[in-house]
């Protein structure tokens, strides 16, 4: 079974506060690790987690302030320094090329492993080993995208009885048929997966929406997410401050999670103004029973659905 989770590296908005860093975001599936946005600090989250930021194969960034980028210049010298050597592949919305030329050429450092940039647009789709990730452009004040990252469908139940009275012995068969190949029997026989599986199951699947106003194009995006990991800058009692900003409140971003039918939605990029995060989270559980605001280094394990 492959292991999928997320852990919360930086979830206040705008700058760092004694609990919160700015804007990081770990998905850690297997071995591997995709990283949502780089706000300063986050190399030192990496190291105060159970995670390895020698282990990030890509980065994603939703937009370019700075609470959501900064960190990328230490992060990718850090791992310089830790003789990293894989290739890393950083993604982001229009002008991620010209910033991650900028980021590179910073003072005397010229990176000694391969660095790609990858310009995303609304609509866009990469795939990837297992998985894909999805582009959305939102609503802030400047270029923006949500991701989303949905795993491949998984083969439909296997069917025991059914196999073995097709004739198909227990064994290395059967583990073929389960995986999605074809066998032939001794007698000649040929047995296809559809024989013996049931209907394909649904892959996991997380939206992370980086900064953006309340938008209908959410819900669709969002549909059906495993988890939803919104904005919600502000409480309710704010919204014209937030809309003012591009940001959205707490009740807002429940509203989006309810009407997507999602399973849990996370809050994040809190505004430093709360010491209370409570005035957040219950600002979203009068619409969403499922909210919950995010805690840096909370770790939110997405189980496979039976």
């Amino acid at each position: 079974m492959t292991q999928l989770s997320v852990i919360f590296l930086g979830t206040s908005g705008s700058w760092p506060t004694v609990k919160r860093n700015v804007s990081s975001i770990a998905v850690k599936r297997s071995g591997e690790v995709i990283l949502f946005d780089c706000g300063e600090g986050t190399q030192r989250q990496f190291q105060k987690s159970n995670l390895s930021y020698m282990q990030i194969s890509k980065i994603f960034i939703t937009h370019f302030h700075g609470d959501h980028f900064l960190g990328l210049p230490g992060l990718i010298q850090t791992m310089q320094l830790n003789d990293r050597d894989n290739p890393l592949d950083i993604y982001g919305p229009r002008g991620i090329d010209n910033l991650t030329s900028q980021l590179l050429s910073l003072g005397y450092f010229r990176p000694a492993y391969r660095i790609f940039s990858h310009e995303l647009k609304d609509g866009d789709t990469i795939d990837f080993d297992g998985y894909s990730i999805h582009a959305l452009e939102v609503d802030h004040n400047v270029p923006a995208l949500a991701y989303s990252v949905e795993e491949n469908e998984r083969p439909g139940k296997f069917n025991k009885p059914k196999a073995l009275e097709l004739g198909v012995p227990e064994g290395p068969l059967f583990s073929r048929l389960q995986h999605g190949q074809s066998v032939t029997l001794k007698n000649g026989k040929k047995i296809t997966p559809d024989m013996v599986l049931g209907k394909s199951r649904k892959g996991r699947k997380i939206v992370i929406t980086g900064d953006t106003k309340p938008t209908k194009n959410l819900i669709e995006f969002s549909k059906g997410a495993d988890l939803l990991i919104h904005d919600a800058t502000f409480d309710s009692e704010l919204e014209d401050i937030a809309g003012e900003y591009g940001h959205a409140t707490a009740y807002q971003a429940a509203e989006i999670a309810k009407q997507a039918k999602v399973e849990n939605l996370f809050l994040t990029h809190i505004s430093p103004r709360y010491n209370d995060y409570r005035i957040i989270e219950n600002d979203a559980k009068k619409v969403f029973k499922n909210s919950f605001v995010a805690r840096d280094f909370q770790e939110v394990e997405i189980k496979l659905k039976k």
